[in-house]
C-alpha cells in the first residue's frame, strides 16, 4: 500500500499562508495613508497571496486519472 499523498496537507498550509498575506496586504494598505511606502508591501503582500492561493487550490483539487 502507497504512503498518503502529501497533497491535502500542503493545499491547507499554502491555504492558511494566504490568508496570512491577505491580511497582512490588508493592514499595510490602511497605513498606506500615514506612510506612502507601504504600497510596496501592499503590492508584493498580494502578489505573494495571490501565488499560494493559486498553489492551495492546485494542491486541494482532485487528482486527474
Amino acid at each position: 500500500m502507497p504512503p498518503p499523498s502529501p497533497r491535502p496537507a500542503l493545499g491547507a498550509l499554502f491555504l492558511v499562508l494566504a490568508i496570512a498575506f491577505v491580511g497582512i496586504a490588508a493592514a499595510a494598505a490602511e497605513a498606506v495613508n500615514s506612510n506612502h511606502g507601504l504600497v510596496v508591501l501592499v503590492v508584493a503582500a498580494g502578489a505573494l497571496a495571490l501565488w499560494l492561493l493559486t498553489l492551495a487550490l492546485r494542491n486541494l483539487r482532485k487528482p486527474r486519472p
